[in-house]
């Protein structure tokens, strides 16, 4: 999903999906750690030594992590030891990455490093940003296996072959697990005997006839059957990304991409769209959807949700995790969420999974302010070790995992304090907090046999609740991913995805479609919340500003890049 060309992604966010994984050897010290090369007395590299000294790295990120802790955590700490170093970050305060880089730019002053999704284009304008493929091949050995056959990806430009990212895209990700679509609570569908929601009419019906019988949650407070996180960026996730998903197409963020000839279109003038906004505009005049969807805050939404107020979602589920974490803390397990492929009609078919190969853009970069760029990239190398990996995304041995038979575990009281307070058993163990540089997909193992990540089927099951168990047993399923087309129904997609080309800071393209954007943020809730005879009027008005703000040269211009994307990932 996109959440950049106004959002991540990522965000998150973001995201690559299926590509051949290649062997793995075994790493030796000198490649698992960042190392200065030491001569033996015939001038050859004989031992390595690092370098533990001391050293702060400043770090701008885009997306806000109220959990970052400047590595005080179990993990972040022994990283430090590892490393010698300590990680002081910063985030947008008022959650715009773009104002934070912006004021870098307007500044010409920078931290050592930044993770600056959409506004990356701009850093790198602005000579913010250093290549770093001369550091790669000098310093990073664990990387360039790391990217493997995907480093010619990581090019900027056709026009130059620098590096000036380091994607956080996964490599070689399989996703055994569906965090988005629409999403309905455990209890709702229990009540109702878990009926088929395949549908957007399924999905309506099912809330009504719920809501029919319970207005109130068992403590009083009264239910929403549906809210969106529409009062910021956000309106891209959970409002206007859904009219792409339920319609047939990927997620292109913005645009429509013709898979035959690479033609793109801002989304919204396609006729599919305007139905799926009908059917919202359906959904409030009946009641179901609530009118303050698109003027709150993201913890006013959240909040809400942790409640167990709300009913239905259509959202991904980083977006709400938080709530859901709260929920299960309070023993909530009914009012957690089920996750359901909607689609406008049944002709339709989500393309969710479709492999866009791997999505090289949205990453990590070094700044020309930094104090150290060779120290930052083995900081980054260690962390993309097999050592490195493990230790991110399992912790350390002997405290937050055990190996019972040659296979990591996870012991059942940190699994239960996982499940059921993740919030605080990420902030305590700094397991899953450090995920900042480049890395390996779920799916993946090391050397060992061992996958990488804690996200396999078998944890996966784990860490159901019973209220999951229910429910996917009651669909005869072991993963809502099930639900979903496969991944081989499509073709790879060779320009990756849409959402992951930015413009050119300045350029024409890039205010063409910010006018554009301001136009579909100002008439997407207009038409929603209009009453459903003046639904059509409000369309209209919003296409004939389109096509006034010069939409039609946006999608010329856009097109270029999506071709340009194509023949640089293609050479």
């Amino acid at each position: 999903m996109k959440v950049t060309a106004t959002k991540v992604a990522s965000v998150l966010m973001a995201i690559a999906l299926l590509a051949a994984t290649g062997c793995i050897k075994p790493n030796t010290d000198s490649e698992s750690r960042s190392a200065a090369p030491v001569s033996s007395k015939d001038g050859s590299p004989a031992t390595t030594k690092d370098d533990l000294t001391p050293m702060t790295i400043t770090f701008a990120v885009g997306d806000n992590n109220p959990l970052w802790d400047d590595m005080k955590s179990e993990v972040g700490k022994l990283i430090s030891e590892k490393t010698g170093i300590f990680i002081k970050a910063q985030f947008p305060i008022d959650g715009h990455d773009g104002d934070l880089f912006a004021r870098m730019v307007a500044s010409n002053e920078y931290p050592d490093m930044v993770a600056a999704k959409g506004s990356v284009g701009q850093l790198k304008d602005a000579g913010a940003l250093i290549d770093l493929a001369p550091l790669i091949d000098q310093h990073a050995p664990n990387i360039k296996k790391l990217y493997g056959d995907h480093m010619k990806r990581l090019r900027w430009s056709n026009d130059d072959h620098g590096i000036y990212v380091l994607p956080t895209a996964p490599v070689n990700q399989t996703y055994f697990n569906a965090d988005g679509g629409f999403e309905l609570q455990h209890a709702v569908l229990k009540e109702l005997g878990y009926p088929p929601i395949k549908t957007v009419k399924d999905f309506e019906n099912a809330l009504q006839a719920y809501y029919d019988k319970h207005k109130t949650t068992a403590d009083g407070k009264p239910i929403i059957p549906l809210t969106l996180n529409a009062g910021d960026w956000q309106i891209l996730i959970t409002v206007t990304n859904p009219a792409v998903a339920t319609t047939g197409a990927p997620d292109e963020g913005e645009f429509y991409i013709d898979p035959q000839t690479y033609e793109a279109k801002f989304h919204y003038l396609r006729p599919e769209d305007k139905e799926y906004f009908r059917w919202l505009n359906h959904m409030h005049d009946i009641g179901l959807l609530e009118a303050e969807s698109f003027v709150q805050k993201t913890d006013q939404y959240n909040a809400k949700i942790a409640s167990g107020r709300v009913l239905g979602l259509i959202d991904m589920e980083w977006d709400f995790s938080g709530a859901v974490a709260l929920l299960r803390k309070d023993g909530k397990f009914d009012q957690t969420y089920a996750h359901f492929p909607v689609t406008l009609n049944e002709t339709y078919k989500r393309h969710d999974f479709q492999s866009t190969g791997y999505m090289a853009g949205t990453g990590i970069s070094i700044t020309k302010s930094a104090k150290d760029p060779a120290r930052v990239i083995k900081f980054l190398d260690f962390l993309a070790s097999d050592e490195g990996q493990v230790l991110v995304n399992w912790g350390i041995e002997g405290k937050h995992y055990k190996v019972e038979n040659g296979k990591r575990v996870i012991p059942d009281d940190l699994l239960k304090m996982k499940i059921n307070d993740n919030q605080n058993f990420r902030k305590t163990t700094g397991v899953d907090m450090y995920r900042i540089g480049p890395s390996y997909g779920d799916g993946v193992k090391d050397p060992t046999g061992n996958y990488y990540t804690t996200v396999f089927p078998e944890q996966i099951e784990k860490e159901y609740t019973q209220a999951d168990r229910e429910t996917l047993a009651a669909y005869h399923i072991k993963s809502f991913r099930e639900l979903w087309p496969s991944e081989e129904e499509f073709p790879v997609r060779p320009w990756g995805s849409a959402w992951n080309i930015n413009f050119e800071t300045g350029s024409e393209a890039n205010v063409l479609f910010q006018k554009c954007e301001d136009i579909m943020k100002k008439r997407i809730p207009e038409a929603i919340l209009a009453e459903p005879d003046q639904f059509d009027a409000v369309w209209d008005k919003f296409m004939l500003d389109l096509e006034k703000a010069g939409v039609n040269k946006l999608n010329e211009e856009f097109t270029k890049l999506v071709k340009d994307r194509v023949k640089l990932w293609s050479e």
